[in-house]
């Protein structure tokens, strides 16, 4: 897979972040979900770094979508693993509601990834759990 910069990680895990706080519990559980997405593309770095930085950029950011464009930019495979990223964020807490739902499908629009593709990935993780 190919690799994002630092910058784009930190967008992006902002809005996974966003993702976790939509229901307004953001949970250990998430937190670990959110580091093995940093992990799983920035080895050198600190996750718990990273995170505290992306944390502060979601709560002052009312443009997070804008980090859509990062994904947007970037091949199938990897916004197929960032809506994996962002779909096992959501589910995480054994449940979906309407705003989780609705994140999803807007950023799924917004970086051109297809509806089909995004609800299989679902169903393939809550399969899993």
């Amino acid at each position: 897979m190919s690799k994002l910069d630092k910058e784009s990680v930190i967008g992006i895990t902002a809005l996974l972040v966003h993702a976790a706080n939509i229901d307004e519990i953001y949970s250990e559980h998430e937190k670990i979900l959110i580091k093995n997405f940093i992990k799983s593309y920035l080895k050198e770095e600190n996750e718990d770094e990273i995170l505290k930085m992306a944390e502060k950029i979601e709560h002052n950011s009312n443009q997070l979508l804008n980090y859509t464009n990062i994904i947007k930019q970037n091949s199938m495979e990897i916004k197929k693993d960032i809506i994996e990223h962002l779909w096992k964020v959501v589910i995480s807490d054994n449940s979906i509601d309407q705003y989780e739902s609705n994140l999803l499908r807007r950023i799924c629009g917004l970086i051109y990834f297809p509806d089909k593709e995004c609800a299989e990935i679902k169903l393939n993780l809550l399969n899993k759990k």
